[in-house]
């Protein structure tokens, strides 16, 4: 519990304009790096990337105990009365999955030349239609980190993101990591407070449309899916060596074979 608060209170200034070193050494950690390590498994991110996303720091709890700045703790009392251990819903370890995948597949297509990035691959391919084609490397991995900075601008009622299917795989990393840890915060919170049934209502369109939270995540994760593994239909034809992609395995690992 100590370690999640103090991560908790790290998140926190951090998004105030701490330093990295400052946080890790203020959270208990004896190197940055490890303080790294633990903070981009709980948030989803790294530190680098922790941005102000107001009573986002919290991390689930089953005793519903959390930092409360600048230096209290909160006890929510519904988290707490559930009693569920951290991170076991099937929702937060998909959603986790997620981001975790399409971090590794940027890295990965990180190594091919621009030319492999951009190469048609399969023709034809395009699982939603007002997204356009999805038919390269590029063009998935593009449509994987803009999917949720469009939802994510909905929720948040911000400007839409660029939505060019050829934007540079550095930029798209960079994009991932900073909207990765949002799209968690914003899981954990609609999880916490049980408001999958909210809606956004669309007022711009003709007639208004209204959209489900839960609906929207669950829109998300179907179509994240199709893509990862479509992704590593072309990595491998581009010549990559690359896992299945499965959460199993993925949780395996992350819990140091546990």
């Amino acid at each position: 519990m100590r370690r999640r608060v103090l991560l908790e209170r790290a998140a926190w200034s951090l998004a105030r304009g701490a330093t990295v070193t400052d946080a890790a050494f203020g959270a208990g950690y004896e190197s940055v790096e490890g303080f790294a390590r633990a903070f981009a498994r709980a948030y989803g991110h790294p530190p680098s990337a922790a941005v102000d996303r107001g009573g986002s720091h919290w991390l689930p709890s089953p005793n519903g105990i959390h930092f409360h700045p600048p230096t209290s703790l909160w006890v929510d009392s519904g988290e707490a009365s559930s009693a569920r251990p951290v991170g076991a819903g099937p929702t937060e370890l998909m959603v986790h999955h997620d981001v975790d995948d399409i971090r590794t597949l940027l890295a990965l297509a990180a190594t091919l030349p621009e030319g492999e990035l951009r190469a048609v691959r399969v023709g034809g391919s395009a699982p939603l239609s007002w997204d356009g084609p999805d038919e390269s490397i590029g063009q998935v991995l593009a449509h994987l980190v803009q999917t949720k900075e469009v939802w994510l601008a909905a929720v948040d009622g911000h400007e839409l993101p660029d939505l060019s299917a050829d934007a540079p795989l550095e930029s798209l990393a960079q994009r991932h990591e900073a909207v990765a840890g949002r799209w968690l915060a914003m899981v954990r919170d609609a999880d916490r407070r049980g408001a999958w049934a909210d809606r956004i209502v669309d007022a711009l369109c003709e007639p208004p449309e209204s959209f489900v939270l839960g609906g929207i995540v669950a829109h998300v994760l179907t179509y994240s899916a199709h893509r990862r593994q479509l992704a590593r239909l072309m990595l491998r034809d581009a010549g990559l060596t690359l896992d299945e992609g499965d959460p199993i395995t993925w949780l395996h690992r992350r819990s140091g074979g546990i």
